[in-house]
């Protein structure tokens, strides 16, 4: 496929949209601009008025050579209005009709009904009958102008027809008579041409001005429709016979793995084997039916597979050629299991506090009565024993706590209490340093304190609440080597103190990345799926905000990217402060 094609269809619904014109009113203006077909009226007119003058002023020049000179100021007239006509026709600028009378019939009607007429009142008689030349000046003036300039043209034709048979009569003879009456005719057909011209005329412009008007109508309804299409949240491709995808929206590359940076605008199925399922759809579309929902899962080579769910209408043929289109639709079926799961999950959320509630009595029975009877155990064995007691009694209060921690957080709702200011070096290097220590990560970690003498708004138990879990998530997915997880804290001049928590581990899935802080949302089977939640939840009761991105850092050396979560706190001014 030529590039030229491909420029032409990159604009379907692609990146680059049309800018959309104002709608244009039916009505014509006088000082509006002329419609194309208008200015090519005009400068045929304005032709036919130079060819005219020429082939007159040849007239008279015929006429001298013939040795039948006529009167000089008459040839002189002829030079001047050729002259004048070509002069209008080059420097002359059309301008849309709309009043009764404006300054343009001078230049272009006015002057041909004076010349015209004073070749018809010359006093010298004239072999030459130049009355049809005056249909000239009343054709443009319907046309051209409105319906009052046509008659009011036409009927000063009229009045200067009959005032030159009135003038040349002598007596009453039937001659003259003839004059006065084929004098009348002429008016009166001129009056008639001008009155239905100037319908057709203005029948035709109102047309015109409504097909400009579906016209633009029908440009701005496509960019609505590619503003539409380019937010959808389902994929869209258009496909023609030879498998070329003609147009995708930015939910079907991100689905297909097809990167606008580095694929063209249009390309084929056939370009990427993992594509190959959806070529074999759209045979079967062309061929046999249109695919109602058939599941797919396409495997990459660079990226986790996609299990898409696809459905695909054919369009009507297009045009004579008979050549149609098959329309697919793209749906991440795992992005709707996650939203599935996440809505399911959360309406169970009121049910799992209350049994948090009935389990933690129980629970810490349990972990009473378990450590009463490790003090009475000497064998390894039953020592063994009871650590594992402990261990998963510990795991089960932590998952009651995690359940019980948004019951709260939820159920506080915009009540805030006094919280006393916090430094916030003191207390990231302190807990970073338990933490290292506790879970074996000293080499692992990096600590780097930025922040001064900076003070936050933010309780100290919830703030190690908020380190404890992504200090954790780091830990689970950053590699093994020195510095594979960096805390850093900055104080922004000016404006609010940052804590960045970084970790060496692999990109986010897009689907993951977008719930990231959806409650019960989890990409390990494992996990509560309550952590990074419970984090931006205490963080919007601290005026703070919790975000993550794909950022890089030092690390050995060299640059790496990871995954960076980063918090910003609003400063202390004073001892306490209150929400």
């Amino acid at each position: 496929m030529s590039s030229r094609r491909a420029h032409e269809q990159a604009t379907w619904f692609g990146t680059q949209l049309p800018t959309a014109p104002s709608l244009p009113a039916l009505t014509l203006r006088a000082d509006a601009d002329p419609s194309p077909g208008f200015a090519r009226l005009w400068s045929a007119f304005m032709s036919a008025r130079v060819l005219i003058a020429l082939a007159l002023l040849g007239l008279q020049l015929v006429l001298h050579v013939l040795a039948r000179p006529g009167s000089p100021w008459l040839l002189g007239t002829s030079v001047a209005y050729a002259l004048f006509t070509i002069a209008v026709r080059v420097m002359g600028e059309p301008r849309g009709p709309g009043r009764a009378f404006d300054s343009q019939w001078l230049p272009t009607v006015g002057v041909d009904l004076l010349f015209f007429s004073a070749l018809q009142l010359q006093p010298t008689p004239s072999p030459i009958n130049y009355t049809p030349l005056l249909a000239l000046p009343v054709l443009m003036a319907a046309i051209m102008g409105t319906r009052a300039l046509a008659l009011g043209t036409a009927a000063l034709v009229t009045l200067m027809l009959l005032g030159h048979a009135a003038w040349a009569a002598s007596g009453s003879s039937w001659a003259n008579t003839a004059e006065l009456l084929q004098a009348g005719l002429t008016g009166a057909g001129l009056l008639v041409l001008a009155l239905l011209t100037n319908q057709m005329a203005m029948r035709l412009a109102r047309e015109e001005a409504l097909a400009r008007r579906n016209r633009v109508e029908a440009h701005v309804q496509a960019m609505v429709n590619a503003m539409v299409i380019e937010a959808l949240p389902d994929g869209v491709l258009v496909i023609d016979t030879e498998h070329l995808v003609r147009a995708a929206n930015p939910a079907a590359r991100l689905m297909l793995g097809s990167d606008l940076d580095v694929t063209p605008p249009v390309f084929s199925l056939e370009d990427n084997p993992a594509w190959g399922q959806l070529k074999r759809i759209v045979g079967q579309t062309f061929s046999d039916a249109p695919v109602d929902a058939t599941e797919v899962t396409l495997h990459h080579e660079d990226r986790m597979s996609s299990h898409l769910q696809v459905r695909t209408q054919r369009t009507p043929s297009i045009g004579d050629s008979g050549v149609s289109l098959c329309v697919m639709f793209l749906q991440d079926l795992r992005e709707l299991e996650a939203r599935l799961r996440t809505e399911k999950l959360a309406s169970m959320g009121r049910m799992s506090a209350a049994v948090a509630h009935e389990i933690r009595n129980p629970l810490a029975a349990i972990s009473q009565a378990n450590a009463l009877l490790d003090e009475d155990l000497h064998e390894p064995l039953q020592k063994r024993l009871a650590d594992m007691v402990r261990q998963n009694a510990e795991r089960l209060q932590h998952i009651v706590d995690d359940v019980l921690d948004v019951a709260r957080v939820q159920g506080q709702g915009g009540e805030f209490s006094p919280v006393p200011a916090l430094a916030l070096d003191a207390e990231v290097e302190d807990f970073c340093n338990e933490w290292a220590a506790q879970h074996g990560q000293v080499q692992r970690l990096l600590l780097r304190l930025g922040a001064g003498d900076a003070n936050v708004q933010f309780a100290p138990e919830h703030l190690r609440r908020v380190l404890v879990n992504l200090l954790d998530n780091a830990a689970r997915y950053a590699s093994r080597r020195a510095g594979a997880i960096q805390v850093e804290t900055l104080a922004v001049r000016h404006g609010p103190v940052r804590l960045m928590v970084w970790s060496d581990g692999p990109a986010m899935e897009a689907a993951v990345q977008r719930h990231l802080f959806e409650p019960f949302f989890s990409s390990e089977s494992r996990s509560s799926g309550l952590g990074l939640y419970i984090c931006r939840e205490l963080c919007e009761r601290h005026g703070a905000s919790i975000a993550h991105e794909r950022n890089a850092r030092a690390q050995g050396g060299q640059s790496h990217e990871g995954n960076e979560f980063f918090i910003s706190f609003r400063r202390a001014h004073s001892g306490h402060s209150t929400f």
